[in-house]
Parts: structure tokens; C-alpha cells; sequence
């Protein structure tokens, strides 16, 4: 079977998809990769041809500010907004176009794509084949029993809640995802394909696919009244990772165990520029405890942030091997990136989260929700309420234990294989059931 993936350039969005595609590679199928150029070395050691974008903008971590310089000074609902227009729904059309093009070099059975390129009712309508969409975030998926996208909401537990919950739903349909929507919907029309008004513009990838792959686990989801049968929970599907790969990890340093705690600090790949956000009041927080602190930068101010934090305890790194260090991590500290945030949970490693922008608010409630993690609420916490937070973590065994129960789900799991198989099934000659 030959089988295309197709992903946003971004670091996000990319590597939870890798362990799916070495996978099928394994198994015996044609894979291919259409995604942006910045990832040609990663395929190349993945031994997966790329067909680089050749239309579409590439959007990158570290050029989305550079490209669209007015983002930066965007925020809350405008941020949303923004990039809903200009990142994800402007492109598709020229992601519909690049992929009908690579077809003739690639005649693929059956597409995996990015949830966030929008591209599915395209692919699935015009050139009539199967679809499994790749969710790499939260169910996007609207229910009735399910908050609104972006706020950050729980579930609902009384009628005002409930009301202010759809109040914000109205917001974001109707102003804050307008422009996306304007765009989503005139990019069909050119092709004379109709959109449904029913539903959210994110519902559209779960409408026109055959499959979903939906990273993470159902209990780590909200509960849901109506069940979609085409999406299946497969773990945390983690970046590939080769069995005998010789990774530096941050463990190495001999007299590390001289500490009873460890602490990791991350604020992510994306939102990573300005480490007064999270970083440094992390660091602030917990520089004084009796604790290893490791920080991962992102590659982004390691050596003046070295400069700056001295003591012995704290380690800063540009990258840590995160699946290493969590082996023996008590508390991770976090902007609430969503597979950071499984990859800690499938360790049994509780969380501190605090991040807003990107759809953190989202994972971040669910962090809350599950009991698995205590949530700060806010971009820019107070190292006081991190303090406080990290504490009552390190001292209270019910969110260790939450974790370890998460852990035990996550360790009965092989994403790549179910996912692998998910996408077996959606490019059978019985396939072909996605309507929308």
C-alpha cells in the first residue's frame, strides 16, 4: 500500500506522527512524507522520501513572527484568531494543489494527514481517497457536553456555567474564527464543494475522513454524549526513536542521584522566545529547594540562562532526552504542550502548568480535570504560585499516584501498532466510508 503523510512544519505536529509511519515502513508499505523542506534530514534518517511544499507557505516554530511580524503583538482571542486565518485555513487550498500534483509521482492508496491542515474534505471529495485524520492535540471535536475550544473550560458543573460556556461558544464561532471560516469556506467554493453550517470549522477534519488517529487517551479526554466510532484513543504516540539510538541524556552527570528530588522545566517548542514567562519564574520558584532542577530552553538562551542560575542543582540544557529523565522526574513544570504533557503522564510524572496561547489552556484543563496536575491558569505565573504548587505536588502522594494510575493505561498501549493498523483498515478496498 502506498501511503502518504502529510503534516504542518511543525515540530509538533511532525513527530508524533514519525513512530506511525516507521511503523507501516516496517510492515511492508510505500511511505511517503509531504511536509516542509526543514525536515528533510529528519526523513532522511527516517528513510521516508519527501515531497516538500511547493505552494504552501512553510510554517515553522521559529518563523511565524518573522513572517506575520504584527502576530507578536497579538493576544488572547485576537491570537486565536489570527492564526487561524493566516496558519491554518489560508494554506489549504495550496496544500490541496501540491498534494493533486505529487499524485503523479506518487499514486498513494490512502492519506495521513495533520488535523491542522484542513485539507481533508478536499482530498476525500476530489480525488476520492481515504483519509485518516492525525490528531496531535485534544479531541477538537464539538459535543454538547464538551466546552467550546480556547477558553480553557471544564465541563460545566451548573446552569451559569453552562451558559457562559455557550456564550463563548457563540464568540468563537462567530468572531473569533469568523476570518478562518470566511477563508475555509471561499477556498471550497472555488471547487464547488458546499460546507455544512451545522457544526464548528474544526469539525471538519473529523466529517471528511475515513479514520482518526487521536493521540492520548479517552480518560484523559472529557466526557463526550455522542461517541464518534471513526476516532480511536492509541496512547502517546511519542517521536520515533530508534532502538539502539546512542542519545545524550541529561542523566549522565555522575552526581545527580546526590538529590531526592528532580524537577524538569520546559516551556515548549513554539513559545519558547521569551523565558520570563515560564522559565524564569520556575527557576525563581524552585532554586532553593533541596531538588535537581533540569530545564530544557529549546535551544533558545541556553548559555545566558546558564550564566544567570549557577548553583550546582540547576541544569541547563539546550535539549534533554525527556523520556530518560522523566524515569526519575517527581514534578515537571510546563507551558502545557500536548505531548509533553502525555509523555510525562505515560511516565506517572504529575504536572504545574501554566500556558494560555496555542491551545495550552485546552490540554491544560484537562491536566486540572483528571487530577493529574495542578493548573496556574495564566501565561505569566508568580514564582510564589509556583512555589506553592510544586509544594503541595511533592507533598501530597494522591497526584503521584493519579499519574502512576495514568501510567499503567498508557503502559498497556502501542500507539504506533494501533495507529499502524487504523490506517491499514482505512486504505482496505472496504474502506471508503467518510461522509461529510
Amino acid at each position: 500500500m502506498k501511503i502518504l503523510f502529510a503534516s504542518q512544519a511543525i515540530d509538533g505536529h511532525f513527530n508524533p506522527m514519525t513512530g506511525v509511519a516507521v511503523r507501516l515502513k516496517e510492515r511492508g508499505h510505500d511511505v511517503a512524507w509531504y511536509t516542509g523542506p526543514v525536515f528533510t534530514q529528519k526523513l532522511q534518517d527516517l528513510g521516508i522520501p519527501l515531497f516538500p511544499f511547493r505552494r504552501a507557505v512553510e510554517h515553522r516554530a521559529d518563523n511565524l513572527n518573522e513572517l506575520y511580524p504584527e502576530r507578536a503583538k497579538l493576544k488572547g482571542p485576537r491570537a486565536i484568531g489570527f492564526d487561524g486565518e493566516k496558519i491554518f485555513a489560508s494554506n489549504l487550498s495550496s496544500f490541496f494543489e501540491d498534494i493533486r500534483e505529487l499524485y503523479e509521482d506518487f499514486p498513494f492508496d490512502v492519506v495521513v494527514a495533520d488535523s491542522s491542515m484542513f485539507v481533508h474534505r478536499l482530498v476525500s471529495h476530489l480525488m476520492g481517497k481515504p483519509l485518516v485524520n492525525f490528531v496531535a492535540i485534544p479531541n477538537m471535536e464539538s459535543d454538547p457536553l464538551v466546552p467550546p475550544l480556547f477558553f480553557g473550560f471544564k465541563p460545566p458543573r451548573n446552569p451559569v456555567a453552562k451558559a457562559v460556556q455557550a456564550a463563548a461558544g457563540l464568540l468563537s464561532d462567530k468572531v473569533i474564527l469568523r476570518p478562518a471560516n470566511r477563508s475555509y469556506r471561499r477556498q471550497h467554493a472555488a471547487y464547488g464543494q458546499e460546507v455544512p453550517r451545522r457544526g464548528r470549522l474544526t469539525d471538519e477534519p473529523y466529517r471528511c475522513s475515513e479514520a482518526i488517529i487521536q493521540t492520548g487517551l479517552e480518560s484523559f479526554d472529557f466526557p463526550r454524549q455522542h461517541v464518534n466510532p471513526k476516532v480511536h484513543y492509541v496512547g502517546a504516540l511519542l517521536p520515533y526513536r530508534a532502538p539502539a539510538a546512542a542519545v545524550r541524556a541529561a542523566n549522565a552527570d555522575d552526581d545527580w542521584a546526590a538529590y531526592p528530588t528532580t524537577l524538569l522545566v520546559t516551556q515548549g517548542t513554539v513559545d519558547n522566545v521569551d523565558q520570563n514567562k515560564l522559565i524564569v519564574p520556575a527557576l525563581e520558584a524552585v532554586k532553593d529547594m533541596d531538588a535537581l532542577v533540569i530545564v530544557a530552553t529549546g535551544g533558545r538562551g541556553t548559555e545566558a540562562l546558564k550564566a544567570r542560575y549557577p548553583q550546582p542543582n540547576i541544569v541547563v540544557r539546550d535539549y534533554v532526552d525527556f523520556a530518560k529523565v522523566l524515569e526519575f522526574t517527581d514534578a515537571v513544570i510546563s507551558n502545557g504542550g500536548f505531548g509533553g504533557v502525555l509523555l510525562s503522564l505515560s511516565k506517572g510524572v504529575p504536572l504545574v502548568v501554566s500556558g494560555i496561547n496555542e491551545g495550552k489552556s485546552d490540554v491544560n484543563a484537562r491536566v486540572e480535570y483528571s487530577g493529574v496536575g495542578i493548573n496556574l491558569g495564566t501565561e505569566s505565573p508568580r514564582p510564589a504560585d509556583i512555589a506553592k504548587a510544586v509544594t503541595e505536588i511533592l507533598a501530597n502522594p494522591g497526584w503521584k499516584n493519579r499519574a502512576r494510575q495514568m501510567r499503567e493505561q498508557f503502559d498497556s498501549m502501542d500507539p504506533a501498532q494501533a495507529a499502524a493498523v487504523v490506517v491499514e483498515s482505512a486504505g482496505s478496498p472496504s474502506g471508503s466510508t467518510a461522509g461529510g
